[in-house]
């Protein structure tokens, strides 16, 4: 192993960390713009906008698109774009509290697919992490339970990204992050896209929203998943899997700078138990 890998193999959980700290400042920033926009439409703009600016920054990198990326990514996109929108329709009918607990249960499903698909052997002490950070986003989530359709459709969602989470492990290594990630964006502005078109495409209503849509368009979905992309090509599906729950506690850190809410016990606890399943993963990744 060269020193060049060694570094690439100690960057990437930290630069997980980031992706999922940007997707926690998406989550609270987002609350106010799809109440003057509709979800899917806001999706749509989204991923589209994102698209379009990685194109026009790297417009020479459509060159290595070739078959087999296109592929490899349409697959990948078609899971990410699958959990936004099962994520959404749930949303609909539950609590975002259940949402964020129940979308959070990829942590589990990650090493299940990846054992039942990929034949990948999952320690005993990364089984602990896992078990840790699930306990940690219960506490932070739930406020009471109720099993229903909206739930339901959430637990798609969750199926969905933890397939994304194991596609790009097992693909991402050897191709290009940039190409991957635009053709994985521009699956999720299709999918998005049609949805919003049949309910009645809405444009952004004004600067504010416009505002939101080139924040999480570039930093919380082009660069996001560019660093995601690369990331998994130097770490394990359910080590990715446990380092991205650190979402739920960047979205509470934010809320409660930010968003005006409190901070309980019961959020505290759980934060604490998904850093610390965080920090064991990487430390041991050290």
């Amino acid at each position: 192993m060269n020193a060049r890998h060694q570094l690439q193999l100690k960057l990437a959980p930290w630069a997980l960390l980031a992706v999922s700290a940007s997707w926690g400042a998406a989550f609270v920033i987002m609350k106010p713009a799809i109440e003057r926009q509709s979800v899917n439409s806001f999706l749509a703009t989204r991923f589209t906008f994102a698209v379009i600016a990685m194109i026009l920054l790297r417009p020479s990198v459509l060159q290595k698109i070739n078959k087999e990326m296109l592929l490899k990514g349409s697959l990948a996109g078609l899971f990410l774009g699958t959990g936004y929108i099962f994520q959404t329709l749930g949303l609909a009918r539950t609590g975002a509290a259940i949402t964020g607990f129940v979308t959070g249960l990829y942590v589990v499903l990650t090493p299940l697919i990846a054992a039942l698909f990929l034949k990948e052997r999952i320690t005993r002490f990364t089984w602990f992490c896992v078990v840790l950070a699930t306990i940690g986003l219960g506490l932070l989530s739930l406020r009471g339970w109720s099993v229903g359709v909206g739930e339901a459709l959430v637990f798609v969602s969750a199926i969905a990204f933890a397939a994304h989470i194991v596609t790009l492990s097992r693909w991402s290594f050897g191709l290009d992050a940039y190409a991957l990630t635009i053709v994985q964006l521009s699956i999720c502005a299709l999918l998005t896209g049609v949805i919003s078109l049949g309910q009645g495409y809405e444009t952004p209503p004004d600067s504010g929203v416009w505002g939101v849509v080139i924040f999480t368009a570039v930093i919380a979905t082009a660069v996001a998943f560019i660093v995601q992309t690369w990331s998994q090509a130097h770490m394990n599906s359910t080590k990715v899997a446990v380092i991205l729950t650190m979402e739920v506690v960047f979205a509470a850190l934010f809320a409660v700078a930010f968003g005006g809410e409190s901070l309980t016990l019961q959020v505290s606890l759980g934060g604490a138990l998904v850093l610390l399943a965080m920090y064991l993963i990487v430390m041991k990744e050290a």
